[in-house]
């Protein structure tokens, strides 16, 4: 047993994770990723049809879907910061939406929680490339 943890050890630091934000005293997502013609596009469509992603800086699932787009991408997307001391914070926006949980998308008028597939938001959204 103990000569397996040695070699875990030494990997754990190397390990390809993504980090969240505010390991780093960050008060915005940094997005890594680069994007795809298509994650730009489908970005441009959400934003011009009113696509809403209610997001939080620290939420590791809103880094993972904002890695789906890409960084290109995602600053294209309407994002709304939800965490109080986040940078453009629209807290309120958020409390008034009854925003439970992050990312929430906000598509045609109906907020759906969880990560979402570039896909899956194409479908939901009619975005055809």
């Amino acid at each position: 047993m103990k000569n397996l943890l040695i070699p875990l050890l030494v990997l754990l630091p190397f390990s390809n994770v993504i980090n969240s934000s505010h390991l780093n005293n960050q008060r915005e997502l940094i997005v890594t990723s680069e994007s795809t013609r298509e994650s730009i596009e489908l970005a441009k469509y959400l934003k011009d049809n009113g696509v809403v992603k209610y997001s939080a800086y620290w939420c590791p699932n809103c880094l993972n879907q904002s890695e789906l787009f890409g960084k290109q991408a995602y600053k294209k997307l309407n994002v709304v910061e939800c965490a109080r001391d986040g940078i453009n914070s629209q807290t309120q926006l958020c409390i008034d939406k009854k925003i439970k949980g992050f990312p929430t998308w906000e598509i045609n008028g109906k907020l759906i929680l969880g990560v979402l597939s570039l896909k899956e938001l194409s479908k939901l959204t009619g975005f055809m490339n």
